[in-house]
């Protein structure tokens, strides 16, 4: 089996599944930590079900709608995986973007939330809603990976490896939380995030120019041509396609596209955040295993 597949492929799906597991991880470990500190242990069982509820709706949710956009062909096909290549860098950026903003209050939000949920039943929606959110971006960004370069087998075995280790990790956020400081890890893995969005974004342009048939001129035109080395096939080039959109023939306003949407992204990712101080006091510390991204 894994002589067939690509590994480099994989490396997509797998940067996904960590980052959006770990989230995942992270939430699971505020919420059961926060229950076994204010004595609601015998409630820990319902964020569990809610949990799993989730992950079984998210999974079902992705293998219906692959195996109907397996189902169009043509035109069909070029509309719905350029569509489906531009909601994907979309919902990415927000949520990166989301994620540098909020982490810093995210404990804070869930556990008002645990204090608002007096049954059981109002905890296991808290997980569920949580755990789906972050499902369903999965799915739709895992649909954006297999039509942008990789196979579904690929897909789904990155996929399942990215989960194993973000699951890894949560544990050990879980246990020594306080001790872990995730922002350089988000940092980088919202700044790899970020190049995969702009591979969506040229992927997006390339298919819907396909659709509509827009053929000729200078902007239609390759801005270069490689046709031997690495960086025209081979394990480099499959990996620099995979993650980060690369072709060795790209129309100008593919790489416009690209650029366009990298630039200005990464500009906002990047720059200092300013801290909000009120004046006459003094910040209050963040000691949270969640430092923003």
């Amino acid at each position: 089996m894994f002589g067939m597949l690509n590994i480099t492929d994989m490396s997509a799906a797998f940067l996904i599944t960590l980052r959006e597991g770990l989230e995942i991880s992270i939430v699971l470990a505020i919420l059961l930590g926060y229950l076994v500190k204010t004595g609601r242990a015998d409630r820990t069982g319902a964020v569990w079900a809610g949990a799993a509820v989730a992950a079984v709706v998210c999974v079902v949710t992705g293998i219906l709608f692959n195996t109907l956009v397996g189902e169009f062909e043509g035109k069909s096909e070029q509309a719905i995986e350029g569509f489906l290549a531009l909601a994907a860098a979309i919902v990415l950026t927000w949520m990166i973007l989301w994620m540098r903003k909020n982490a810093r209050s995210l404990s804070g939000d869930l556990r008002s939330k645990v204090d608002g949920a007096t049954t059981a039943g109002a905890v296991t929606m808290i997980a569920f809603v949580a755990v789906a959110r972050e499902g369903f971006e999965t799915v739709l960004f895992l649909l954006g990976a297999e039509t942008g370069s990789s196979s579904g087998a690929e897909v789904v075995l990155g996929g399942l490896l990215g989960l194993a280790v973000s699951a890894v990790v949560g544990v050990l956020v879980y246990r020594f939380g306080k001790n872990i400081d995730l922002k350089v890890f988000f940092k980088i893995t919202g700044v790899l995030l970020i190049f995969f969005a702009a591979g969506l974004v040229g992927k997006a342009v390339h298919e819907l120019r396909e659709l509509v048939g827009l053929e000729g001129g200078w902007l239609f035109e390759p801005l270069w041509v490689i046709t031997s080395g690495p960086f025209a096939s081979g394990t480099l080039y499959d990996f620099l396609k995979g993650l980060f959109g690369w072709s060795n023939e790209p129309e100008r306003i593919r790489v416009i596209a690209y650029f366009a949407y990298l630039l200005p992204v990464l500009y906002f990712f990047l720059k200092p955040e300013r801290p909000a101080v009120t004046q006459g006091a003094a910040p209050t510390p963040v000691a949270e295993p969640v430092a923003g991204a």
